[in-house]
């Protein structure tokens, strides 16, 4: 009987990483990028604008009256109501543009240049006081108290404004100065409170907003404190010459210099937040305070920091007010709801300073512009207060812009690879 030769061996199966060609490599990485860019928070923010003027657009075709006719017979003549939509969304636009950016209605690049310079006015204070929202934003903190904190630095800018007169420069210093230390003591309560018995801020602040609303109410209604001497209208004396922001481009623009300010805190709040050892503190607690307790860092006191350079920098934005827009006298409705805006803004600017810049820039142009919207075409300036709220849903729903546009989500690619990384089965 033969012997039965043993069965042959099979090699082993052994796994071997595929390493991609370098063209294979550059091509996923800037597949890669792309879809970081496409799917990031800065294309987040600016297609919820682009939603938002759409979903305007809609509004304002449907209140405008040529559109109304002309859908009255759409199935016979619907070229009609299509170009009545067209030429509705078009010219209130077209308006805005104008209003906002550039005129080119007016003779000379001077006067169609001006609707640009009222962009910038506008957004000055909103600018500060959106900086004042993104650092408390940052720290983890709500910042809702921008109207009282806009008021009481309006409140005391105004006061050493028209009491106390300097000669200038010092002047106008001293008021600034006097106005920020006011926001930066109102915000600074609520970071208070909230560090030592662990109120809520956003309770505190809306209180704190009542509070600086009926006491300054009370002020301009006071002789002797922010009323015009005899006067019986609750409105401050005119500010003093010596305290007004200067024309940054001259007499024949509204823009003051109190732009430059905000520029300058721009940058201030940039380099206090990606740069100093503080604004890494205020990022560690917004992050985790509880890791940031670990780590040794005081959490009750940074939220004292956070909210005192807050209120300060809302404050500002109560300052540019009362000495760069209005410089006959204020009245309690000097923060013009400003407070409010700068959450929508530091919303969209994603809480970064650059971001916070450029969001303010936008609004103060939706300001500007709406009201020649209303004048040249009768579009209601409330269509402008729908944008920014459409602004605000939108930038609160990131999966929902995606959804629309069919976005990737930022590092699917790198989370793919993760769970499945290359690899191929050789003998």
């Amino acid at each position: 009987m033969s012997e039965q030769l043993p069965p042959p061996v099979q090699p082993e199966e052994t796994v071997t990483p595929v390493t991609p060609e370098p063209e294979t490599q550059e091509g996923s990485r800037s597949q890669q990028v792309l879809r970081d860019i496409l799917g990031g928070s800065a294309m987040i923010s600016v297609l919820a604008v682009v939603l938002a003027l759409i979903a305007g657009a809609i509004l304002i075709a449907v209140t405008d009256k040529n559109v109304q006719a002309a859908s009255g017979y759409f199935f016979s003549r619907p070229g009609d109501t299509l170009k009545a939509i067209w030429d509705a969304a078009a010219g209130a636009y077209s308006a805005l543009f104008q209003g906002s950016i550039y005129n080119f209605r007016r003779p000379g690049f001077a006067d169609g240049i001006k609707p640009l310079t009222e962009t910038l006015t506008f957004a000055t204070p909103l600018i500060a006081a959106g900086l004042g929202v993104a650092v408390s934003f940052r720290t983890g903190l709500f910042n809702i108290g921008g109207r009282g904190q806009m008021l009481v630095a309006a409140g005391a800018a105004g006061y050493v404004a028209f009491t106390f007169p300097m000669p200038f420069p010092l002047h106008l210093i001293v008021a600034v100065i006097a106005g920020v230390a006011a926001g930066a003591i109102w915000g600074g309560i609520a970071g208070l409170l909230k560090a030592r018995t662990g109120a809520h801020e956003v309770i505190v602040t809306i209180m704190l907003n009542y509070i600086g609303l009926y006491l300054i109410s009370y002020l301009l209604r006071t002789q002797g404190a922010l009323q015009a001497p005899g006067s019986n209208n609750p409105k401050s004396p005119a500010m003093l010459p010596s305290a007004v922001f200067p024309d940054l481009l001259g007499a024949k623009y509204n823009l003051h210099w109190g732009f430059i300010f905000a520029i300058a805190a721009t940058v201030w709040v940039w380099y206090l937040i990606n740069r100093s050892n503080l604004g890494f503190q205020f990022r560690a607690v917004g992050a985790n305070p509880h890791a940031a307790r670990v780590a040794g860092m005081n959490v009750k006191n940074i939220y004292v920091y956070a909210m005192l350079i807050s209120g300060g920098l809302i404050g500002l934005a109560g300052v540019a007010q009362i000495l760069g827009t209005v410089t006959t006298g204020f009245s309690e409705g000097i923060d013009a709801g400003i407070g409010f805006d700068a959450i929508t803004v530091a919303l969209l600017g994603r809480s970064k300073p650059v971001g916070v810049f450029f969001a303010g820039i936008l609004f103060g142009a939706l300001k500007a512009g709406g009201y020649s919207m209303q004048a040249a075409q009768g579009v209601p300036v409330d269509i402008v207060l729908v944008v920014q709220s459409l602004i605000v849903l939108f930038i609160a729903a990131p999966p929902l812009v995606r959804a629309i546009f069919r976005l990737p989500v930022p590092g699917s690619m790198r989370r793919a690879k993760a769970l499945n990384p290359n690899a191929m089965v050789t003998k």
